[in-house]
């Protein structure tokens, strides 16, 4: 642990007297691992917190902005999902008066793993993956249709500029060849608006708490397509079987039942047109993470790199309207 005073920035310790928070005994961290915010552990009080704020400029190596706006927009749907699915999210509390920072109870890795962490230890549990699905299934299904929920989410511009240009439009420069089918799919994304997305449901943001998933870092909320939210998590369920080649099985049996706990809820549109969407959307977000803005960071070697493109480039090109023959596909390119 760091010294009492930390470096803990002016502004947030000026945000802690806000919350009533005076700062006894104060101690202080900067958390790592994050390329979009600044993210401080804060112990104060007899209280254990985490301080969260947007940065104008994501740490990648490719140029890549986005509104910092979008703090208060997580801060929203976590308050939103716990109506719905109050487990699943961390305790709140308080919102900066500006809405450029917010504070959350600080969930301890002892009792609240990292899922990535679990995964790419080859600790693959279906049944967690299951209840991602499931909670994902009810978070669209709760919000579908809701004219509130959709007012409060018109993020577009953000939604935008954190994942449809970095993922689908940088990817389709990467692909001229691609280029008219990823616009096409960033353009059917963009004009869904059916649900409140997440538009990051990533192993790295999903604690396996003891009541289950809890999801952090929805500073992508959206009212949109949902279609992207299981097509984006599923994404890395397939990725992880490139670092860990023994866990193959597993991880597609965590594929299935995430699908297969999450399809029951759709009943704000034909299951089989979501499908369809989410089929076409998945190859896509395969191929952005490794030639979009930000490649996932464990496929080191060019030969996994090439085996993701050699799936993913010939299902963008035809496009599949099952998950069942993306995933096959993906194993066929695994077994080359």
């Amino acid at each position: 642990m760091t010294a009492p005073d930390a470096g803990l920035p002016d502004d947030m310790r000026r945000f802690l007297a806000d919350l009533g928070i005076q700062g006894r005994d104060l101690r202080a961290h900067p958390l790592t691992g994050g390329v979009s915010s600044d993210i401080w552990f804060v112990e104060a009080d007899g209280r254990t917190l985490c301080i969260k704020r947007a940065l104008p400029t994501l740490r990648v190596a490719a140029h890549w902005t986005a509104p910092i706006e979008r703090s208060g927009y997580e801060y929203a749907w976590f308050e939103r999902v716990r109506e719905i699915a109050p487990a699943a999210v961390p305790p709140l509390i308080g919102r900066h008066a500006d809405g450029n920072m917010f504070a959350m109870a600080f969930l301890p890795a002892d009792r609240h793993p990292l899922w990535k962490a679990l995964l790419l230890r080859g600790k693959v549990d279906p049944d967690f993956a299951a209840a991602v699905g499931g909670i994902l299934g009810a978070i669209h299904a709760g919000t579908a249709g809701d004219g509130r929920t959709a007012g409060a989410f018109a993020t577009d511009a953000s939604f935008h500029a954190l994942r449809l240009e970095p993922y689908l439009l940088a990817t389709a420069r990467r692909h001229p060849d691609l280029a008219g089918r990823l616009e096409a799919i960033a353009r059917t994304t963009a004009a869904t608006k059916l649900a409140l997305v997440h538009g990051d449901v990533s192993p790295k943001n999903i604690l396996a708490g003891p009541e289950g998933p809890v999801i952090l870092d929805a500073e992508c909320a959206w009212y949109g397509d949902p279609a992207f939210d299981l097509a984006f998590c599923l994404n890395h369920l397939l990725l992880k079987c490139l670092p860990v080649r023994d866990g193959t099985s597993l991880l597609m049996d965590a594929f299935d039942r995430m699908i297969g706990a999450y399809l029951p809820h759709v009943a704000w549109e034909n299951a089989k047109a979501f499908e369809g969407r989410c089929a076409a959307l998945l190859p896509a977000l395969l191929l952005a993470r490794v030639d979009g803005k930000s490649p996932v960071e464990y496929l080191t070697g060019e030969m996994d790199r090439e085996i993701v493109r050699s799936a993913a480039r010939g299902l963008v090109a035809e496009p599949p309207d099952r998950l069942s023959t993306v995933k096959q596909r993906w194993l066929d390119s695994l077994r080359r």
